[in-house]
């Protein structure tokens, strides 16, 4: 079942959001070694960019849409 073409925009930018939020979370890693002020400001960044995915994941599950693989 394919979704209807208006929420293809949606959805790209649904996982453009999850892929970035993945990339964060591996910057946590990196900044590991720079100290704690890095981790933190790492570890927020991650958060935010998780919260910007899971709002665009409640949108598409209000519109009918699920992703799960």
């Amino acid at each position: 079942m394919n979704p209807p073409i208006a929420h293809a925009e949606l959805i790209a930018t649904f996982k453009r959001a999850e892929a970035d939020a993945d990339h964060k979370f591996g910057l946590i890693k990196a900044a590991a070694n720079k100290g704690p002020k890095a981790i933190q400001a790492a570890t927020e960044t991650a958060r935010k960019a998780a919260k910007r995915r899971d709002s665009y994941a409640k949108k598409l599950g209000i519109l009918g849409v699920d992703l799960k693989d």
